[in-house]
């Protein structure tokens, strides 16, 4: 078993946290995990991506050739990755518009909003995420990505992103 997982965005949005969290509930759970990332050069509003490898042998190469899971939260990210999707999932937020041309199999789910208005603070919308891949995929338990969750973020949010993880995970489950 490979997974491969591309999470992308804009700079500031936490997805390179995301896929931190992603890799190390599966780590928790005796899996081979990797993880990379990059970001343009403006950082906060520049686009960002995260890869996320996850196998029970050993992994040869670290980036997603062909990946299993695209989440994509801005337009530009689904414009950009979204094409390349041979096989696999996108996952993209409702504010995205779909692009007929694009044939991988694509769910659009309110991120953005659930993380403003269910859970209270926009800036947890990574953490939704990572709930609805964490859902969709099966990588990990619920309750390996809540410790991974309360293990990674800044001190004194753990209970909001236990919160936005809760809320991701309803929204794989309302998908299926």
């Amino acid at each position: 078993m490979r997974v491969e997982f591309r999470l992308s965005g804009s700079g500031g949005q936490g997805l390179l946290l995301a896929g931190i969290v992603l890799a190390e509930a599966a780590i928790r759970e005796g899996k081979n995990a990797v993880q990379t990332q990059s970001y343009g050069p403006e950082a906060r509003g520049g686009s960002s991506k995260a890869e996320v490898v996850i196998s029970e042998s050993d992994i040869d190469y670290p980036k997603a050739t062909d990946p299993d899971f695209l989440l994509a939260l801005t337009q530009e990210a689904y414009s950009t990755y979204g094409p390349l999707m041979g096989k696999g999932l996108i996952i993209i937020d409702s504010s995205v518009e779909t692009d007929p041309d694009i044939r991988a199999r694509t769910v659009c789910l309110p991120i953005l909003e659930t993380a403003a208005t269910k859970v209270g603070k926009k800036v947890v919308a990574n953490i939704v995420a990572l709930g609805v891949l964490g859902g969709l995929s099966g990588v990990a338990s619920a309750a390996t990505l809540a410790d991974a969750v309360r293990e990674r973020v800044p001190k004194g949010t753990e209970e909001l992103n236990v919160k936005a993880l809760e809320a991701g995970l309803a929204l794989a489950a309302s998908s299926k």
